[in-house]
């Protein structure tokens, strides 16, 4: 396999975070791979908007991969349990919430890796933030940290000595309001973009979902317009 000089894989959901996280990739001299999963969400118009985006930013390669974490549940993006609504951050940061999809961004991360590999990309970038975040154990740095010494005694490539994979994570410690800083100054169309957890059967946004009120904080806090399409009730 021949190493590839600058390609990178984005875990890319079309969302405010990864679209930025795709942007600094692109801004950094990466050629960016993004990688998207239809693994069973509810809101899935998600991935619509992941395709708008990355035709939108000229993404030559954009992997869909379908996973059955449906199959598994125990998560409210995935199963039959309410999204929460209407919580302030205070509820938010006090628990867990049933959002979290079990071991999503470890199984994220590992298909990521195997593609990167393959292409002989040595970095992968992922939107996690440690801020404005929903309190998800698998956002945290000591899990970006862990997983990536785990990559890099994984992967023929590495042990081979032929690659040394970097994790990056541009947005970790960044506020909502400061990615969408971040991406303006990149020229992000955050109109094509989708963040909610539990949008509307014509793709609009709740604005009351946790990921909702994060974003909806963010325009407010950094000044800027809000392009998002909201349901008439929120």
């Amino acid at each position: 396999m021949t190493t590839q000089a600058k390609k990178a894989v984005v875990l890319f959901s079309g969302g405010l975070d990864s679209t930025t996280c795709l942007a600094v990739a692109r801004s950094q001299g990466f050629s960016p791979c993004a990688l998207s999963f239809e693994y069973g969400q509810r809101h899935k118009v998600e991935l619509a908007a992941a395709k708008r985006v990355a035709a939108a930013m000229n993404v030559h390669a954009h992997l869909i991969l379908p996973l059955p974490l449906g199959a598994i549940g125990g998560s409210a993006l995935t199963a039959d349990i309410d999204v929460p609504k209407d919580r302030d951050v205070a509820a938010m940061e006090a628990d867990i919430p049933v959002t979290y999809v079990p071991a999503r961004n470890t199984i994220f991360l590992s298909m990521a890796l195997g593609w990167a590999e393959v292409l002989g990309a040595q970095d992968i970038f992922i939107g996690v933030n440690a801020l404005d975040y929903s309190g998800y154990p698998d956002c945290r740095p000591e899990f970006v940290r862990a997983f990536e010494a785990m990559a890099n005694l994984a992967v023929k490539e590495a042990v081979e000595g032929r690659l040394r994979i970097t994790i990056h994570t541009p947005l970790l410690e960044l506020t909502k309001a400061g990615i969408v800083r971040l991406g303006m100054g990149l020229g992000v169309d955050y109109g094509l973009t989708h963040s909610c957890y539990d949008p509307t059967p014509e793709g609009l946004a709740c604005g009351r979902c946790d990921s909702c009120l994060l974003r909806r904080k963010g325009f407010v806090e950094a000044g800027v317009p809000d392009p998002t399409r909201y349901a008439p009730e929120s």
